[in-house]
């Protein structure tokens, strides 16, 4: 018997949900629009535009709703990807940023739907837990001064190798 995700996350966008969803799943291997309401004639929205959507990203199941200007994104609430090595972080980090993101600190960006990200490699999480504070104080540090995580940098921080900023991502 197949378990129905019991909490999703609904996202309000003003009147692009159909495009930041196309966009959204073209990016996330097992993603999928699964369900679109459109506006009825005499609605309070376009007749035929996107009233609500449903869609699955990596799996995960969201809704997405044109809901006009009232309420917008804020960096409260942010979705985080683990990647598992720098060439995934590189990717989506290019890709939400694509057309208007925005970066900003410790792997967070805004993308131009204005949805907060937290583009995060697998790596940071093992490296900022170590029992070592010395070590990952070290971590830390260097993610506190960075914008997209690099990988290498962390490695290089928590062995205590001192290495100068490196250009656009500190």
């Amino acid at each position: 018997m197949a378990t129905t995700q019991k909490i999703t996350t609904y996202l309000w966008f003003n009147s692009n949900a159909e495009e930041a969803v196309t966009f959204y799943t073209s990016l996330f291997p097992s993603s999928k629009v699964t369900s679109v309401a459109r506006w009825p004639e005499g609605g309070p929205g376009p007749a035929g535009q996107v009233l609500n959507m449903v869609f699955e990203l990596a799996g995960q199941r969201f809704m997405a709703l044109n809901g006009g200007p009232r309420f917008t994104f804020t960096p409260a609430i942010s979705l985080f990807v683990s990647c598992e090595n720098q060439a995934e972080v590189d990717m989506f980090w290019t890709k939400l940023l694509e057309d208007g993101g925005r970066e900003d600190r410790c792997g967070w960006l805004q993308d131009r739907f204005g949805l907060s990200w937290q583009i995060i490699p697998t790596a940071l999480m093992t490296l900022m837990s170590d029992s070592d504070r010395a070590k990952s104080g070290r971590v830390m540090q260097a993610m506190l001064g960075m914008r997209k995580i690099d990988v290498a940098a962390l490695e290089r921080a928590h062995r205590g190798v001192e290495t100068p900023a490196i250009g656009g991502r500190a």
